[in-house]
């Protein structure tokens, strides 16, 4: 099989049973979203979805998260990963978009990775979910996603993964393909024991051909 028939395959199958894939984060607006992916790194979207009414409820807008103190934001999100961390970089954050953007979200990758806790995969989520911009995030859902079925080859590092999948994945189709790899990451080819009883892309998989395929057949036996 060759590559070009290995991403139409998987880009078919996910077109047909996942078309209105996103993200899994709550948010309203732009703002609350850069938030609530800021507040993710490292961290599993249904703990940020707990704190974030909580902390869009006292700071509705980075006006008022520019103006807050670190012990007005930490206590709100003390239960997520490097709170500490992650409150220098929502105030530097907000305090930056509100005095050099006018409060307005950037819309590049080169502008968002100036604000701090954006980096390249924070700044290809918000592009790719608010404008819709061909770039994809790769965390490690895509990244291990991606390697196992083999959309990418020898990728040592997201960039080069990131780099692989947007040169094979049509253009209009890359904002989805990143929710459609992560999505299936978190709930079927997940890491240590990969679901692929329950997965629909085996027969193009090259690391169910190779290390899966016999252990699934055998459990199935037993």
């Amino acid at each position: 099989m060759t590559k070009k028939e290995r991403y139409k395959f998987v880009i078919d199958w996910f077109q047909h049973h996942m078309p209105e894939a996103e993200t899994e984060l709550n948010y309203e607006n732009p703002y609350q979203l850069l938030v609530a992916v800021i507040l993710s790194a490292q961290c599993t979207d249904k703990r940020v979805n707990i704190v974030t009414p909580e902390l869009f409820k006292k700071f509705p807008t980075p006006e008022k998260l520019a103006k807050a103190e670190f012990d007005d934001i930490e206590p709100l999100i003390r239960s997520v990963t490097f709170a500490n961390n992650k409150t220098r970089h929502l105030m530097g954050m907000a305090k930056m978009l509100v005095e050099d953007y006018n409060s307005n979200m950037p819309d590049t990758v080169e502008e968002l990775v100036k604000l701090p806790g954006v980096g390249r995969k924070t700044a290809n989520v918000i592009t790719s979910v608010i404008y819709e911009q061909p770039n994809m995030a790769v965390d490690t859902h895509v990244f291990r996603v991606a390697a196992r079925i083999g959309l990418t080859t020898n990728a040592k590092n997201p960039l080069q993964a990131e780099q692989q999948l947007v040169a094979n994945i049509p253009t209009e189709l890359v904002h989805l393909a990143h929710h459609w790899l992560i999505l299936h990451g978190r709930y079927i080819c997940v890491a240590r024991r990969p679901k692929c009883e329950r997965c629909g892309l085996t027969k193009v998989c090259k690391f169910y051909q190779t290390d899966m395929k016999y252990i699934v057949e055998a459990d199935a036996k037993n």
